[in-house]
């Protein structure tokens, strides 16, 4: 009885302290990126769509809250999802619209280099679809919707910069890049890499506190350094690449 006692006279009286998070990007204030966003937020003539997997949320390393706050208000909209037709009205209006295009690799999509080209629009809503490459196949099969929308595709050689995450292949960019890279394309300025800070932040200090720098999956099979069996699906994703890049 007298050890029970003593154990309930160890108990602190106050709770244990919890740590501060940021309002903002509500991540603990220690390892808050948002003192890496632009001053002020950018402002594109065009708009970015997020379609985003209610998986995606869930990851505490994520990059669309860095684009979302990097962006004026209403300049980057967030639709949480895996069937949206129904959901959101506004969303319908959207995606209807003339001047609205869809980030998606499939057979028909054009090289948005090219679309900007022979197009007199100075403004487009830009969706992208926010998840894994699986989950992204998934929203886009469930949504018809999508498949009447003008498709487009970004054709790069850049290797992402979020390197704290395994990538599929080399070309693969995280939300922030791939939006950053198109709004480069859509408003034909640069000035919207400052986007990407946040990004560099967040990577710079986890590698200092144990991450390592992961290299694509694609890079690891071609010098075989990957550690697993290739499966159908990833096999499947770098056949897709290789035909894109024409090798």
């Amino acid at each position: 009885m007298d050890e029970v006692f003593s154990d309930l006279a160890n108990i602190p009286s106050e709770p244990p302290e919890v740590r501060s998070t940021c309002p903002t990007c509500e991540r603990p204030t220690s390892v808050c990126w948002c003192a890496a966003l632009p001053k002020p937020r950018l402002c594109p003539q065009s708009r970015i769509i997020l379609l985003q997997h209610p998986a995606e949320e869930k990851r505490c390393l994520r990059t669309a809250p860095m684009l979302h706050f990097g962006l004026s208000e209403g300049k980057c909209l967030v639709y949480k999802g895996k069937r949206f037709p129904g959901r959101y009205q506004d969303l319908e209006e959207l995606l209807v619209g003339s001047n609205t295009i869809l980030l998606y690799p499939s057979p028909t999509a054009v090289d948005l280099k090219s679309l900007l080209q022979n197009n007199t629009n100075t403004s487009f809503n830009l969706v992208i679809i926010d998840g894994t490459w699986p989950q992204a196949k998934a929203i886009y099969a469930s949504n018809p919707i999508l498949h009447k929308i003008k498709q487009v595709k970004l054709l790069t050689k850049g290797v992402s910069s979020y390197i704290i995450r395994t990538q599929p292949t080399d070309g693969c960019l995280s939300t922030l890049e791939t939006a950053t890279e198109a709004l480069c394309l859509l408003e034909d300025d640069e000035g919207y890499r400052k986007l990407l800070a946040p990004l560099k932040t967040l990577c710079d200090f986890q590698l200092k506190n144990g991450a390592v720098s992961h290299q694509s999956k694609e890079f690891l099979i071609k010098n075989n350094k990957y550690p697993k069996l290739i499966g159908k699906r990833l096999n499947k994703v770098l056949n897709s690449v290789e035909v894109l890049r024409g090798e």
